[in-house]
């Protein structure tokens, strides 16, 4: 009997096993998403920031990062009224780790010491200019000294990390302490970080979490998050272009 005739003869069998397959893979990826929600509401809603800050939170828990010393979207208020938006932060036994989040296509052009950077697609026909991401979050972690008068002996790290399909190309004068980083390296750099430096010293590390965790509460107010993205737009001065 060939093979055909033998395939035509049990096409039953075949038929629900490739239904009980197809089945199985479909109640697999379902359980796998209720896991991956139960574990990011440990520490955030499924609906607080964007995707991939939420998918960053995601992996960090996976990797084995404590719930507790994860906070995301936390919005820190200024003297003067405005507010400071950090992604997620991290408090580990180093110090802090204060993440960026940027979800970029093409390449990537940047100098640490010029205030804006550039994206090109489609082979260069297309050229967007954006914030420098490092002076950007250089300046969430000085905002955040300043919530504790410990933390101005506790190291700070920087870690701008990009999703989507991105390349570096030429980004130059990235400071001792601030690491670029696409996301699937990203915990080369947390290895890094933990091998290369020293226990923090922490004074008082229920003191931290409390200012870290009241951030995190006023991230979620949607009133802060508006003045938020008016500040952004004031800073921008897009409303004073007229063309």
């Amino acid at each position: 009997m060939g093979v055909w005739e033998l395939l035509l003869k049990n096409y039953d069998i075949i038929f629900w096993i490739l239904i009980s397959l197809v089945l199985l893979k479909v109640i697999f990826s379902l359980i796998r998403k209720f896991r991956d929600r139960k574990l990011l509401k440990t520490v955030t809603s499924l609906n607080r920031g964007t995707q991939s800050e939420r998918n960053l939170v995601l992996q960090l828990l996976k990797w084995g990062v404590p719930a507790p010393t994860i906070f995301h979207d936390l919005c820190i208020e200024m003297k003067n009224g405005e507010f400071s938006q950090v992604d997620v932060a991290v408090a580990t036994s180093e110090g802090i780790i204060v993440f960026e989040v940027k979800d970029y296509k093409g390449w990537i052009f940047g100098n640490a010491n010029h205030s804006h950077w550039t994206k090109v697609l489609t082979y260069g026909k297309k050229k967007y200019r954006f914030y420098n991401p490092i002076k950007q979050n250089n300046r969430h972690i000085e905002i955040l000294r300043r919530q504790l008068r410990q933390f101005e002996k506790i190291p700070f790290f920087s870690i701008i990390v990009f999703f989507g399909n991105c390349e570096f190309k030429e980004i130059n004068f990235v400071p001792e302490g601030t690491y670029l980083v696409k996301f699937p390296r990203l915990f080369e750099v947390l290895r890094l970080i933990k091998q290369n430096n020293e226990a923090a010293p922490y004074t008082n590390k229920k003191e931290v979490v409390e200012v870290l965790k009241k951030a995190v509460i006023k991230g979620g107010n949607l009133g802060n998050q508006e003045k938020h993205i008016e500040n952004i737009n004031d800073m921008l001065g897009k409303n004073r272009i007229f063309d």
